[in-house]
């Protein structure tokens, strides 16, 4: 992955490019995944982080605008619990917006509430 793809797809959905992030990000997430259309192009991704013991944190899951409502998201996701489970994380979390509920809800997530 070329360290541009991440931040054009992250300003394609509004989020700041974040160029500096990459490649360190990449290297330093316990996992990350991608999804490329038919010509090559990124046009999902997102990683999972932490210290590699029971809980890991998932961040950053994007979706090309033109490619979002396709299930491409939801994909991702699986995969990347998935993966999560074979890299011996029992625990995944995920911040995200009230408006990603049912989306994350899809994925599997259960619900619960913290304090900051």
């Amino acid at each position: 992955m070329s360290n541009n793809e991440v931040p054009e797809l992250r300003e394609l959905v509004g989020w700041g490019r974040r160029d500096e992030d990459y490649p360190i990000l990449l290297e330093r997430c316990n996992f990350w995944a991608g999804v490329r259309n038919e010509n090559n192009k990124l046009i999902a991704f997102g990683y999972v982080c932490g210290m590699g013991l029971e809980h890991g944190y998932m961040k950053d899951i994007i979706v090309h605008p033109e490619n979002q409502g396709q299930g491409i998201g939801v994909d991702l996701v699986k995969e990347l619990l998935r993966e999560s489970e074979r890299f011996g994380l029992s625990i995944v979390t995920v911040t995200y917006e009230e408006s990603n509920t049912n989306f994350y809800k899809t994925c599997g997530f259960k619900l619960g509430s913290s304090g900051v």
